[in-house]
């Protein structure tokens, strides 16, 4: 299956990075190739680092942008971002993008075994290596999935989910997308399951989390992109759950506090200076038409951020 993401906010997000043309830049989730080779288009002398932790993506994206000189396309995580760059000899670059969460295509690739809509082998892994969401099924304590359910998922019916788990593979390993599925929808009440659409999609969700540690590598992805900005820099960074945002949007707003002296205080004695400014006030959400054409859209935020001269 080719390799296909449909980005969100995708205009949007390219001008906010107010590219220059001789700047250097780092796409930190290249998954199919099309920010990157947004970028791309809109650079001369300038250079481009594309990472992604996916092989299946490093072969796709390889291919889309191997006509570009100013292409650089590395394998390993976002959270890597510091000493993947200062290896390719970028100490410091004019924008970093991050498009967090899974692709289309690992969606949409039932072997990949992230979608509770196809049967295939209950796997989650975006990098394919290391524990896979099977494993973590199989193996961990009730209290240790009700916890990843209700803290990753959201989930008020995390403890009933985690019981229908443990007493499922007391009677064989649970191997499958579709079993976990139909574990998960027997394990919660039918009013739930009237009200909230397919039960297992929340469990689903706090699996592949926590397989992949996406939240710890999305903190320390921030830390990296924004460490790597020179003054002026933008980083923009496209989330897909409260999860994700409020991370981003409380990191955000810490780079841009100021003094945090006590109000009573007749001066600053903190000596503390904002590090950057947001680019929109509050993160931008797709259009209504953009949400009809992409229903996974919806939930989509697009927060940005300008680093600030430091004196």
């Amino acid at each position: 299956m080719e390799f296909h993401h449909k980005p969100v906010l995708f205009e949007e997000t390219i001008e906010s990075l107010a590219i220059r043309p001789e700047g250097s830049y780092i796409d930190g989730t290249m998954g199919g190739g099309g920010h990157s080779e947004a970028i791309l288009k809109r650079l001369t002398t300038g250079r481009l680092l594309s990472i992604d932790q996916d092989p299946d993506a490093m072969k796709a994206a390889g291919e889309r942008l191997a006509g570009y000189p100013q292409s650089i396309r590395v394998q390993g995580n976002f959270a890597q971002m510091g000493e993947i760059a200062r290896a390719q000899g970028m100490d410091q670059v004019d924008g970093v993008l991050m498009d967090i969460g899974v692709s289309s295509y690992q969606l949409d690739t039932p072997e990949r075994g992230f979608s509770y809509h196809h049967d295939a082998p209950l796997d989650m892994r975006m990098s394919q290596q290391g524990a896979s969401a099977k494993d973590l099924v199989n193996t961990l304590s009730e209290a240790e999935l009700a916890d990843i359910i209700f803290r990753y998922g959201e989930d008020k019916s995390a403890r009933r989910i985690a019981q229908g788990i443990v007493r499922a593979r007391e009677q064989a390993p649970i191997e499958t997308t579709a079993q976990l599925a139909e574990i998960v929808k027997e394990s919660v009440p039918a009013a739930v399951r009237r009200a909230e659409g397919h039960p297992a999609r929340k469990t689903f969700q706090a699996l592949r989390i926590a397989v992949n540690g996406e939240l710890d590598r999305l903190r320390e992805g921030l830390e990296a992109g924004f460490e790597l900005l020179k003054p002026g820099g933008r980083l923009a960074v496209i989330t897909f759950h409260s999860l994700e945002d409020r991370i981003v949007k409380q990191q955000m707003q810490q780079w841009c506090q100021g003094c945090i002296c006590p109000k009573d205080f007749p001066v600053c004695v903190c000596g503390r200076k904002p590090q950057g400014k947001l680019v929109y006030k509050k993160g931008l959400a797709p259009s209504p038409k953009e949400v009809e054409e992409n229903p996974r859209a919806r939930s989509a935020r697009l927060r940005v951020i300008e680093k600030l001269p430091q004196e």
